[in-house]
C-alpha cells in the first residue's frame, strides 16, 4: 500500500510558523504569519510527526510495536498472524491471518489517504516474484535503468565485481569528477544486495575519487550487466534454523590497515540478512580480526532471535555461528583469552 501526501498526516507537538505563500498576501497580513498545526514537506519534524501518528494508529488498532524494528508493527489472534512493515510512505503488509489483513487495510483506509496496490511486485527498487518454488527477488529493472543512465549497456560483462587480491587505496590515480562520482557510488548503494563488499571499498573514497577507483566502479556496473538475471530465492525448507556465517581479511586497507568484517545469515536455509564493514580500530592478527567478525555475527543473531520471538516463529534452537580461523574460536571457547 502507498501513503498519500504522508507528511501532511503528522500532527505538530511544537510550536512552528511559516511565511504566507506568494498569492495570498493582502494589506491585512502584512508583517504576520502563519502558525502550522500540520506539517508540511520540507520540515524537519515532518518524518518524525507522520511516523508518530502512524505508530499512535498502529497501536489503538491492538498492533504492538517490534523492539527488534520500530517500523515492524503485528498482531496474534490465536495461531495466526498478521503483519505490517512501513518505509516512510510505503507499507508492506503479510501474514497469514486474511481476516485481519482485510480488515487492517480498511481502517488504514479510515485513517489515511492510501492506495491499495494489490500484491507485492516491486518495492524500493526490489522486484518481488511468486511461483509454485517460493518467492524470487531480484533488481533487474533498476540495473538496468543505472546501465541505460551510465551508458553501459553495450559493456563487455565481467565475472566478478573486483579482482580478488584487490587493494585500493587513496590517492592515486588522477582526480576524477566528483560529483559524477558520488552519484554513482549512491546508486550502487541500493544493489549492495549482490555487491555489498565491492560498494563498501568504493564507498571509502568519495571525498577524493581517482581514475584507479572509477575503474573499479566501472568493473561493478560490467559485472552487474553479466547477472541481470541472477536474484534470492526464498522457499520453504520445513525449519527456521538461524545460522550465521563470518569472515574477515586481515589489514586490508592499504591506507589505515584496518581490516574489513563480513558475514551473512539464514533462516530456515534462506539468506535474510548480510553486511560488510571496515572495523573501527586496527587488528593486530588476523584471529582478533575474524574474533571481531564473529562479534558482529553474534549480534546480528540475537536480533534475528528477538525479532524471530516476538513473530512466534523461534523454536529456541541453538543459534549456529560459523568462523573458519582455529585460532579465533579457541579465543571463543576460552574465557580466560577473553582479555
Amino acid at each position: 500500500m502507498d501513503v498519500e501526501n504522508a507528511f501532511l498526516h503528522g500532527d505538530l507537538q511544537e510550536e512552528v510558523y511559516m511565511h504566507i505563500p506568494p498569492g495570498f498576501e493582502t494589506s491585512q497580513t502584512i508583517g504576520k504569519v502563519l502558525r502550522l498545526h500540520r506539517s508540511l514537506y520540507g520540515l524537519k519534524q515532518s518524518p518524525h510527526a507522520w511516523f508518530d501518528r502512524f505508530r499512535k494508529a498502529m497501536l489503538k488498532r491492538g498492533y504492538p510495536q517490534s523492539n527488534a524494528d520500530h517500523t515492524l508493527f503485528y498482531k496474534h489472534t490465536e495461531d495466526k498472524v498478521a503483519i505490517l512493515i512501513v518505509y516512510v510512505d510505503d507499507i508492506v503488509i503479510t501474514g497469514n491471518d486474511t481476516k485481519e489483513i482485510s480488515n487492517l487495510k480498511h481502517r488504514l483506509a479510515q485513517e489515511f489517504e492510501v492506495k491499495d496496490l494489490g500484491h507485492l511486485r516491486y518495492f524500493l527498487g526490489i522486484e518481488v516474484s511468486k511461483g509454485p518454488k517460493g518467492i524470487f527477488i531480484s533488481q533487474r529493472k533498476y540495473i538496468l535503468d543505472l546501465l541505460k543512465e551510465t551508458g553501459m549497456l553495450g559493456s563487455r560483462p565481467m565475472a566478478t565485481p573486483m579482482d580478488q587480491d584487490h587493494r585500493s587505496s587513496g590517492g592515486t590515480g588522477t582526480p576524477v569528477d566528483r560529483e559524477r562520482y558520488q552519484r554513482l557510488v549512491g546508486r550502487l548503494i541500493y544493489l549492495s544486495h549482490t555487491i555489498a563488499f565491492a560498494v563498501s571499498v568504493v564507498s571509502q573514497f568519495m571525498h577524493d575519487p581517482r581514475s584507479t577507483h572509477m575503474e573499479v566502479v566501472n568493473r561493478i556496473l560490467r559485472y552487474l550487466k553479466g547477472c541481470l538475471g541472477k536474484g534470492l530465492l526464498y522457499t520453504r525448507q520445513g525449519n527456521v534454523q538461524v545460522e550465521c556465517y563470518t569472515d574477515a581479511d586481515w589489514a586490508g586497507s592499504l591506507d589505515d590497515r584496518r581490516s574489513t568484517s563480513g558475514y551473512c545469515t539464514f533462516v530456515g536455509g534462506n539468506l535474510v540478512s548480510w553486511r560488510s564493514k571496515k572495523q573501527s580500530v586496527v587488528a593486530r592478527s588476523t584471529a582478533e580480526a575474524e574474533f571481531r567478525a564473529m562479534a558482529h555475527g553474534v549480534c546480528e543473531l540475537l536480533w534475528l532471535q528477538i525479532l524471530l520471538t516476538e513473530l512466534r516463529l523461534y523454536r529456541h534452537t541453538p543459534l549456529m555461528l560459523y568462523c573458519d580461523n582455529k585460532a579465533a574460536i579457541d579465543i571463543a571457547n576460552n574465557p580466560v583469552q577473553h582479555d
